[in-house]
């Protein structure tokens, strides 16, 4: 894991090809569309929803003063996927070594989920991707692991 920003991934990385199957299945989710992350290098691709441009509450956005962006992954140099889970989810994926808290947080929801390295790995990866994204849609009750520095 990088010390400085922007955090990415340096070690156990996914193989391009894997990394490949998990954008394009990220980008076949429903209503996903991509575009260009407002918050990191121009490698990464965010993923924005076709039916929500605004953010029902800040702590579900990577970029809580833009446009709704619960997920970017970052390039095939890294790997990493950025994205914002219910603050009690990203502690467990922590726990269970699928992510680390973004460096850069603001709310507590925001982590780094490890890119894949099988394919069983990459169908994991998708499915906390899709949890993101749900979480962007309705975030029910939750509310951040605490508010901005």
């Amino acid at each position: 894991m990088s010390d400085d920003g922007p955090q990415r991934q340096l070690t156990d990385r996914a193989t391009p090809e894997r990394w490949g199957r998990l954008v394009a299945d990220a980008l076949a989710l429903p209503d996903v569309v991509e575009g260009h992350s407002q918050v990191s290098p121009a490698s990464s691709r965010a993923l924005f929803l076709r039916d929500r441009a605004d953010h029902v509450v800040p702590w579900t956005s990577l970029a809580p003063d833009g446009r709704l962006e619960p997920v970017h992954l970052h390039g095939v140099d890294d790997t990493s996927v950025h994205l914002c889970l219910p603050a009690a989810r990203g502690v467990e994926l922590t726990a269970l070594g699928w992510a680390t808290p973004h460096q850069y947080e603001d709310h507590g929801t925001e982590f780094l989920v490890y890119g894949p390295r099988d394919d069983h790995e990459v169908d994991i990866v998708l499915s906390i991707i899709a949890e993101s994204l749900a979480f962007a849609r309705d975030p029910g009750d939750e509310q951040p692991g605490h508010g901005p520095a």
